[in-house]
This record gives C-alpha cells, sequence and structure tokens, in this order.
C-alpha cells in the first residue's frame, strides 16, 4: 500500500452511498495535475465520517488536498492510448474551508469571519 498526498479539484460532486451493511460511504473524482501538462483523475473513495462530510459539502471546481491509501491504475480510452489513474481510500480532506476554520479557532488575524 502507498500513502499518499493529493491535491487537485473536485470533478462532479461527490456522491453519499450505501454498502452492504448499512455503512455509508462517498465516493468522488478528483482532477490532480501530475507536472507534466497532463491531467490525472483520482478515484476516491471515502469511509470517515469527517471526510466523508467534508466531500459532501463541496461543490464541482472545488480545490481540495486528500491524504490515505493510493492504489495506482491504468485505463485505456476510445482511442486505444492508455492512461494513468490512480484509486485512492481517503481517510483526510483538507479544503480552504478547513484552513479558514483552523486559522479562527487559533486566533489568527488573517482569518475571514464567516
Amino acid at each position: 500500500m502507498i500513502e499518499g498526498l493529493v491535491t487537485g479539484t473536485l470533478v462532479g460532486m461527490a456522491e453519499q452511498r450505501q454498502g452492504k451493511n448499512d455503512s455509508a460511504f462517498v465516493v468522488a473524482k478528483v482532477k490532480a495535475a501530475p507536472g507534466d501538462g497532463e491531467s490525472l483523475i483520482v478515484n476516491v473513495i471515502a469511509f470517515a465520517p469527517e471526510a466523508c462530510a467534508a466531500l459532501l459539502a463541496l461543490d464541482e471546481g472545488d480545490t481540495l488536498a486528500l491524504s490515505g491509501a493510493l492504489t495506482p491504475k491504468v485505463w485505456t480510452d476510445k482511442q486505444g492510448n492508455t492512461r494513468p489513474a490512480l484509486d485512492m481510500v481517503a481517510s483526510q480532506v483538507l479544503t480552504v474551508y478547513h484552513v479558514d476554520r483552523k486559522r479562527s479557532a487559533l486566533g489568527g488575524s488573517d482569518a475571514q469571519a464567516s
């Protein structure tokens, strides 16, 4: 297992689903830029309640950082080209909203009032 940190933007809206034992989880797609000009799609699943809530609170295009277990994958597009992808089991989600809230809690002077 690879533990990783991925930053990117949310593609579409995160969706909450129910597992076999009525356990809730959230799935999402994140577009990350690995630095070579291409974009990489990260298929995200979250089980931790805090991570699920954070993903569901976001809108399409919002920037976020995810921490969790990564699994590299390869998929083939319609033209037959192989493309890299990642699957991630996210244990932590950090957004701009979290940063503002943490700054406010610490008494930061540059924190914006909500």
